[in-house]
């Protein structure tokens, strides 16, 4: 996908959010404060308001989407997402067209920005456990030769599996953590946001 082209992959981005806001805190409030929905549509509602009416690249509308996140809006996601958004951002800052080997880098780039604020690892059921999975299942379907479309359908997959695995552990970050093993066998509501996020943006990749 041409990166100037990647305005719409946003809005489906940002549509996918909205759509999940009542999944999404009914997710958090199992084992959570319940704000995970709102605080999401809150942020992603925000961008789409600014991005309306002006022409913006992909990776530029990561950069202020994290932005926004980041520094306006309040909880542990903001400052989350900002940083997965921006390390995407900087990592694609300079590439005319979005690929495979490009939407990989981006994402190294998301979890490099993302390790440098939280220490959570695959398996401390936060939102890593979908980022990482949908990472290495993208660079393994590259490495296997698949092209673009068919790549993204494993980045996918490893997301859903991913945030599926968060179900069965208990909670080493947030205020569910308090809970510990009682956090056990209910999704992460981080983990079920990454997933919506990263399933929005392979579908509106995978449009072009």
């Amino acid at each position: 996908m041409k990166n100037r082209d990647g305005k719409k992959v946003l809005l489906k981005i940002i549509q996918a959010v909205q759509e999940n806001k009542a999944y999404l805190s009914e997710v958090d409030g199992l084992i959570g404060d319940g704000d995970h929905g709102m605080n999401m549509n809150k942020g992603f509602t925000l961008f789409a308001g600014r991005i309306q009416d002006t022409d913006i690249t992909f990776t530029d509308g990561l950069n202020q989407l994290g932005a926004l996140l980041f520094n306006e809006i309040g909880g542990s996601m903001g400052p989350i997402y900002g940083a997965v958004f921006t390390g995407m951002a900087d990592a694609g800052a300079m590439f005319e067209e979005i690929d495979g080997e490009g939407l990989a880098a981006m994402l190294d780039g998301g979890i490099a920005e993302l390790g440098g604020i939280v220490e959570a690892q695959v398996g401390d059921k936060t939102l890593v456990d979908t980022l990482v999975p949908a990472r290495d299942a993208l660079k393994s379907a590259l490495r296997q030769g698949k092209g673009f479309a068919r790549a993204l359908e494993d980045m996918k997959a490893g997301a859903q599996a991913g945030r599926d695995a968060t179900k069965g552990m208990a909670a080493k970050f947030g205020r569910s953590s308090r809970l510990g093993e009682r956090s056990r066998g209910v999704l992460d509501a981080g983990a079920a946001s990454c997933c919506i996020i990263l399933t929005a943006m392979a579908d509106g990749l995978a449009e072009d």
